[in-house]
């Protein structure tokens, strides 16, 4: 997470809503390429019967898939499951700078030391902070990978396909379905934040407060090391959250382990990265432009918290001066 060197005075709930309101404005931004990079994860090549069967395209890239969603379904097709993915973005976000925040203070605290912590220790904490985040809010994920893969005349709302995933062989369970997967992904944001932090040290040494430039391409470095070390990772948690492929006859992963040697078996370990182009562009935007909002928000909450403390100690010191004043005037009253 973009930490200062120095903790804001604005707490947690200050650096949570910060963080989620970045990651909001970031992911809209770029949604139709988190809509694309999902549904190349999920696909897998077809054989020639089933080309003929009229499955779902095979798309050859980035672009195709554009081109294709738009021609079929229209601009609109773009921001299919918008809406869940929003709110699945704000809710894991804000989990996320919730929980970093609160374990970081509390570790600088009872370790009673002045300066950052080491590079371990600072991607600790984000792993254990992303844990915790992920218990909350991956059920949101699933159902919006759900709805970013389903076909135009199948697609259906947030409360529907949550209808449709519990009622799946997996019941109440199957919103937490890749669960294992997410939990070791929490290296992802891990990294992220972490190689922020030291890159901030590094690139910007002894700045508090960064300009918005200087945020979003540390954030766009941080997050491409990230997304480039746990892409096959990411693959295997979309294809456990998703339905089947056809290959599979209607049986769901139960592993992303599983969902590895199938994508192995079928097209080969390159495929472990499919969707990677989409995957970097996607995290380069989105985590340049969170972490750039969220300085920028957190610097309007430091403001906020200063200007608020500020009119308190001046109703303060009129109370004072009047409460001194009617004190003053009581001797000549009673005169």
């Amino acid at each position: 997470m973009g930490v200062q060197s120095k903790p804001a005075p604005i707490g947690p709930w200050g650096k949570a809503t910060a963080g989620a309101a970045g990651a909001v404005l970031a992911n809209a931004l770029v949604y139709p390429l988190d809509l694309v990079k999902t549904k190349l994860q999920v696909q897998v090549k077809p054989s020639d019967t089933e080309k003929v069967a009229g499955e779902e395209p095979h798309y050859k890239g980035t672009w195709d898939a554009i081109s294709h969603i738009a021609g079929v379904d229209g601009f609109a097709g773009l921001y299919a499951g918008m809406s869940g993915s929003l709110i699945g973005v704000a809710s894991t976000n804000f989990a996320y700078f919730y929980w970093y925040s609160v374990v970081r203070t509390l570790y600088i605290k009872y370790n009673k030391t002045s300066g950052n912590p080491s590079t371990v220790v600072e991607l600790s904490l984000g792993a254990f902070a992303g844990a915790l985040a992920q218990l909350f809010t991956i059920p949101v994920a699933v159902i919006t990978t759900r709805q970013q893969t389903q076909k135009k005349e199948d697609r259906k709302g947030l409360i529907e396909t949550a209808r449709e995933v519990i009622e799946g062989e997996d019941g109440v369970c199957g919103l937490w379905r890749g669960l294992k997967a997410s939990l070791v992904l929490v290296v992802n944001p891990a990294i992220t934040y972490g190689a922020y932090e030291r890159l901030k040290g590094i690139v910007f040494p002894g700045k508090t407060s960064l300009k918005p430039w200087e945020a979003f391409l540390l954030g766009a470095m941080s997050k491409s090391l990230a997304t480039i070390a746990t892409q096959p990772l990411i693959v295997a948690k979309v294809g456990l959250q998703s339905r089947p492929p056809p290959q599979r006859q209607g049986k769901p992963f139960k592993s992303f382990i599983e969902v590895m040697q199938f994508i192995i078996e079928n097209e080969g370990p390159l495929s472990l990265f499919k969707g990677m182009g989409p995957q970097i562009l996607k995290g380069l935007l989105v985590q340049g432009i969170l972490m750039m909002t969220k300085e920028r928000v957190e610097l309007l909450f430091i403001l906020f918290v200063r200007y608020i403390r500020t009119a308190r100690s001046r109703h303060a010191a009129r109370g004072a001066a009047l409460a001194t004043a009617t004190k003053a005037m009581a001797p000549l009253t009673v005169k």
